[in-house]
Order: structure tokens, then C-alpha cells, then sequence
């Protein structure tokens, strides 16, 4: 738990250098190159990453350790709470749907609209790595 809201979920990225052998085999099995994913897996449009509930607010922190990574989130705004540990800067002030991140960010995520039937994503904002695995899929309920 967080001072700032309630539930904290971390979405580290892993490309080439970081990926897991286990991960690239289900990656490669899956018919993706598994080169890429978010939280030791690459998309799978059958699971469901994470649920979560209606009205609720989280922190939710974002990296990219080997490079920089603008990460999207459809159906929900958020504000940058840390950068690095640190107070957000400019660039990172008001509500916002992408974040550019290499150091840790934190994210202070309200969930104010459904998505049951189908599912929000989250993926990187780069084709390459998006394309290869690097987002996944959440309800709100």
C-alpha cells in the first residue's frame, strides 16, 4: 500500500538483453518472438493482466532498464506522482495517458470508466517492442 492511493503494481519491461529464456520460449511457442514483454511475459490476448475495480485509485510504476519507453494506458488518465525517486518535473505535470520512462516512474492511476467486455491495454509506445510482446491487457470492474 501507498499513502497516495491503495493497491501498487509494477510493469517492468524486458527487451532482448532482459528477457527471460522461459519467457521467449512461450513467447516463440505463441507465435510472437517473445523477444519482449511486460512483467516476465509476452502479450497474450487470452489473459487478462491485471484486474482491477471501478473507482479504485493505484499506484502503478513504470521502467525500461536497457532503454527508454513511452508507455501507454488506454481508458484511464493519470498524474506522475516520482521520477526516480524524485519530484516529477515540468514535462511530467497533469493528467496524462503516456509516460516516457527509463528510471522508475510512479503513477497515480484512477479508474473512473469500465472496461469489462473488452479489456483497456497498456503496451510501449514503440512499435517494435509493442509489436513483439510488450503490453498486456486489464478489466476494470
Amino acid at each position: 500500500m501507498h499513502a497516495a492511493g491503495g493497491r501498487s503494481r509494477t510493469f517492468p519491461p524486458e527487451g532482448p538483453a532482459t528477457a527471460s529464456v522461459s519467457g521467449m520460449m512461450r513467447g516463440m511457442m505463441g507465435g510472437c518472438m517473445g523477444m519482449h514483454g511486460i512483467n516476465g511475459r509476452a502479450y497474450d490476448m487470452r489473459r487478462i493482466d491485471e484486474e482491477v475495480r471501478l473507482g479504485d485509485v493505484e499506484i502503478w510504476e513504470v521502467s525500461g532498464e536497457m532503454m527508454v519507453h513511452p508507455f501507454h494506458f488506454h481508458g484511464v488518465h493519470f498524474e506522475v506522482l516520482s521520477r526516480n525517486g524524485a519530484a516529477p518535473g515540468l514535462r511530467d505535470q497533469g493528467l496524462r495517458d503516456t509516460v516516457v520512462a527509463q528510471e522508475p516512474v510512479e503513477l497515480l492511476v484512477r479508474f473512473a470508466h469500465p472496461a469489462v467486455a473488452t479489456p483497456f491495454m497498456y503496451h510501449c509506445h514503440i512499435l517494435e517492442p509493442e509489436d513483439n510482446g510488450m503490453m498486456g491487457q486489464f478489466v476494470v470492474r
